[in-house]
């Protein structure tokens, strides 16, 4: 009798590691790829609705922009603090500043709430903002906050969380597995940790699988044809489309991060001092924009690119530079919404105004090329931007080329700007004064606690996490 308590006490205890161990993560990479279907499914629907209105009543955009933006800055200042932009930097700053210090302010359940609901709100008004990177910050928030489930939970748990629950959501937004765990190393930790790696492929694995079985096996701009032999003039596209594009990218980033060297004193102190009306003129800007396009420079651009790709789209040279100017007035009242799927957006228009030079050679090609040029340009990492579109271009045949494409363009961008998300992510490891409410450039508003030191928390007593 004794015997067979004690052999059932071991089991429960044996039953109580695996849940710790493989029972909470899978819940969560569960949870976080069912997230990232719905709110994909959520933002399309916004997105059509903004269209059918756009179409029924051509100048409402001139009201409904302006309006929503200034109602999302409201809300995003007055109840989502660290909700604003695209999510990435709040990420990166949680892993390098300190799990257990900026967790807490930047992973909430609170900001995830807020980052869906506004960002949804934002493409309701016609905003030029992706998904992609908000889903980031999502999956983050969303693995980090079962740390609660462990009865010792540490940094090291809590990093580990937050590493596999990002690297999941930007690989069930995109459909892009591999460039879920490459966006992991080289854009979030700039390093390979072989202790989370089986962590991160098996968030990967299961967000994707339940991304795969709501909405089918696909790629996200379909599939390109290229042919066998490829045209003589190859190698000059792949040098003037980096250069091109690593311009355009790097111009884009110094923009963003410099608002105080080219925003007029008038406006910068509207900004600082009335965010609302600053961000209902940048929804007015968005909006002019986007009537003289046609509407085109509406919403991620994820429609124009496809169009593009399948030749069934036909776009002015104009578009990505029209395209750019909205997505500088989107980012810069500090609505919630990601850069990825814009960047990809304005890359196929630069291929499109490329094939003007290179009327020789397929306009898919060059597009492909130009959206890898563009987005590696923008975030400077040039292996992420290439196997991202790889992935989702299916796009095998022109691996070596999209590589010197992006390493060109990323190259050419730092002459003007550094990283993007790592410096935005450095103004959330700032300290920032007792009740001071303004915004940082992009606005980025700097947090309210001092960065801490992680090294004392993963010295603590540490609960393997599963490696599979």
């Amino acid at each position: 009798m004794a015997r067979a308590i004690v052999t059932h006490s071991l089991s429960i205890r044996h039953a109580r590691q695996i849940w710790r161990r493989y029972g909470i993560f899978w819940l969560g990479a569960i949870a976080v790829g069912l997230t990232a279907v719905l709110y994909a499914k959520l933002i399309d629907w916004g997105y059509g609705a903004f269209r059918s209105m756009q179409h029924e009543h051509t100048w409402l955009p001139l009201i409904v922009t302006p309006a929503v933006a200034a109602l999302a800055v409201w809300l995003t200042r007055k109840f989502f603090r660290g909700a604003e932009g695209s999510g990435i930097p709040q990420v990166i700053a949680t892993l390098h500043g300190g799990t257990t210090t900026l967790g807490p302010r930047l992973l909430t359940l609170k900001l995830l709430l807020g980052k869906i609901a506004v960002s949804f709100l934002g493409i309701l008004g016609g905003f030029t903002i992706g998904r992609e990177g908000p889903t980031v910050q999502i999956g983050a928030a969303m693995m980090f906050n079962l740390r609660r489930l462990y009865p010792r939970s540490n940094a090291q748990i809590e990093r580990q969380l937050v590493l596999a629950g990002a690297a999941a959501g930007l690989s069930a937004a995109f459909n892009t597995p591999l460039a879920g765990i490459v966006f992991a190393i080289e854009e979030l930790t700039r390093s390979f940790e072989a202790r989370a790696s089986g962590v991160l492929i098996t968030a990967i694995i299961i967000a994707g699988v339940i991304a795969l079985g709501l909405n089918g096996n696909y790629t996200y701009f379909g599939m390109i044809q290229v042919g066998a032999h490829f045209p003589d003039l190859l190698a000059v596209a792949v040098l003037l489309t980096g250069i091109v594009t690593g311009l355009a990218g790097g111009f884009f980033s110094w923009l963003l991060l410099n608002t105080s060297r080219w925003i007029p004193p008038q406006l910068a102190h509207l900004q600082r001092e009335k965010p609302v009306q600053f961000a209902a003129l940048c929804g007015f800007i968005i909006a002019v924009v986007g009537l003289v396009s046609g509407g085109n420079t509406f919403g991620s651009g994820y429609a124009e690119a496809r169009g593009l790709l399948d030749g069934h789209e036909q776009l002015s040279v104009f578009y990505p530079f029209l395209k750019m100017i909205s997505m500088v007035g989107s980012y810069l009242p500090g609505i919630p919404g990601g850069i990825f799927a814009p960047s990809l957006s304005i890359g196929a228009g630069f291929g499109n105004l490329l094939h003007l030079v290179f009327g020789s050679m397929q306009l898919q090609m060059l597009i492909a090329l130009a959206m890898v040029g563009y987005l590696a340009a923008v975030t400077q990492s040039p292996i992420t931007s290439f196997v991202i579109v790889v992935e989702m271009i299916d796009g095998h045949a022109l691996v070596i080329s999209l590589m010197a494409t992006a390493l060109i363009s990323s190259r050419v961008s730092r002459f003007f700007a550094p990283p993007l998300y790592e410096t935005l992510a450095h103004r959330y490891m700032k300290p920032l004064a007792p009740a001071a409410e303004t915004a940082g450039p992009g606005g980025v508003p700097e947090p309210e606690d001092p960065a801490e030191d992680e090294v004392a928390a993963e010295s603590a007593p540490q609960e393997e996490m599963p490696r599979q």
